[in-house]
């Protein structure tokens, strides 16, 4: 009989590599070379996407901010240079929760902006 010399070590490396790549479909879920082709990808794709998700939620609350502002008489850069000339401190994802659930309080911050661009 054959002597192994590393069956352990790479039983334990492929377990690792088919572990990561559970609910896979067909062969990536079930053949190592595959599956570790397979979750290379996968692991790359998502450090990126990781990164594209940060820019993604702040286009998604600049347009929600813009259609606010729009709302109440103003583009979005002018709605935003009011509010820093105000010094009103608040960030892109409260200011899109508050155009969508509380729009008074939104209309409040667009009429602070407009004085302070008038002043």
């Amino acid at each position: 009989m054959p002597r192994t010399r590393h069956a352990t070590s790479t039983r334990r490396r492929h377990k690792k590599i088919l572990e990561l790549a559970k609910g896979y479909r067909g062969a990536k879920s079930k053949q190592y070379k595959a599956a570790k082709e397979q979750v290379m990808h996968s692991l790359s794709y998502a450090y990126r996407d990781r990164k594209t998700k940060k820019r993604d939620f702040r286009q998604l609350w600049i347009t929600r901010i813009n259609a606010g502002a729009r709302v109440n008489g103003m583009s979005y850069s002018r709605f935003i240079n009011g509010l820093k000339l105000a010094e009103v401190e608040v960030d892109r994802k409260i200011l899109a929760d508050m155009a969508i659930h509380d729009p008074e309080a939104f209309a409040e911050l667009a009429a602070i902006a407009k004085d302070k661009l008038m002043a």
